[in-house]
């Protein structure tokens, strides 16, 4: 995911940064739960668990992300000093 334009809104930014986690979210809860609830061949079992792990990844590194956006921002109230 591209950052967002520093022209960009900020509550729009934060809507659409947490629809990218939750789409990820959403991914890893429905291949886990086709682990659990299907009788699956070991191949099957072996692609899904690989699965799980590559969107789990990519939900820590949009974590992270977002973790360093935050960190970047000022925080509400305090001017910057110059």
């Amino acid at each position: 995911m591209t950052p967002p334009p520093p022209d960009a809104d900020p509550r729009t930014t934060a809507s659409s940064d947490t629809a990218t986690l939750q789409q990820l979210v959403n991914r890893l809860e429905e291949v886990a739960g086709r682990l659990r609830a299907e009788p699956l061949e070991p191949e099957e079992a072996a692609r899904l668990v690989d699965e799980c792990a590559h969107v789990a990844s990519g939900a820590s590194a949009e974590l992270e992300r977002l973790a360093r956006v935050a960190a970047s921002e000022p925080v509400p109230g305090q001017d910057q000093l110059l």
